[in-house]
């Protein structure tokens, strides 16, 4: 598994490498504003080699009782970038995503505290989930909106595994209780369908042929 990913990582980085300059011809006068303070968004960003800068506010995060799973992440991630919307100038564009992880119809949310960690691993443990991520682009006058779809499979874990995950990493900051990148993600994904990037939290491909276009 880890052999596979790091062979993964290798030819994504060499792919990146040579969209680097195409992307910064096309935003040499634009300014970015990166709509979150995601350590990981902000690290894949960064792959993409655009000059950007870190912009947050405070948005609700509610959403109707109609609103299907894959809606939401894309109603959340505008909603982050429509807070924006009446300081940005001609020359700025806003990026704005979210993620959510889903099992059996239920999203599995930012855990608040310890339990609520435990649990949500225990849900995950030995099957499949979705983590799925919307992403809005803003400029003054245009808004492209989208998502993608990942397949997360986990091997099943022992108790001992989570309670050792969830004390050392505390991974409260995550929805679905874990990070990919990190031990948990390393022993418990035994095989993902989609993108490794968009499990991070920013479908960095459909990122980049987005932008290519906006």
């Amino acid at each position: 598994m880890l052999a596979k990913l790091r062979s993964f990582l290798f030819n994504c980085k060499k792919k990146l490498f040579f969209l680097k300059f195409m992307l910064n011809q096309k935003f040499s006068k634009t300014q970015i504003i990166l709509a979150s303070a995601s350590p990981r968004r902000r690290q894949l960003l960064e792959a993409l080699d655009v000059d950007f800068v870190i912009k947050t506010k405070n948005t609700d995060e509610s959403f109707g009782n109609n609103t299907t799973i894959r809606e939401i992440p894309c109603q959340l991630a505008q909603r982050k970038a429509r807070a924006f919307l009446s300081e940005i100038s001609e020359n700025q564009l806003v990026i704005a995503a979210d993620t959510i992880v889903s099992i059996d119809e239920e999203i599995l949310n930012k855990p608040q505290n310890e339990q609520e960690a435990q649990t949500m691993l225990q849900k995950l443990s030995g099957r499949c989930h979705e983590v799925i991520t919307g992403v809005c682009l803003l400029s003054k006058h245009k808004e492209q909106i989208f998502h993608d779809t990942t397949k997360v499979y986990f091997k099943n874990l022992s108790q001992d595994e989570i309670n050792y995950y969830v004390e050392k990493y505390k991974p409260y900051d995550k929805a679905g209780s874990y990070g990919a990148q990190e031990w948990l993600g390393m022993i418990a994904i035994e095989r993902i369908e989609g993108s490794y990037f968009n499990v991070m939290g920013l479908p960095i491909h459909r990122l980049y042929e987005e932008l290519k276009f906006f």
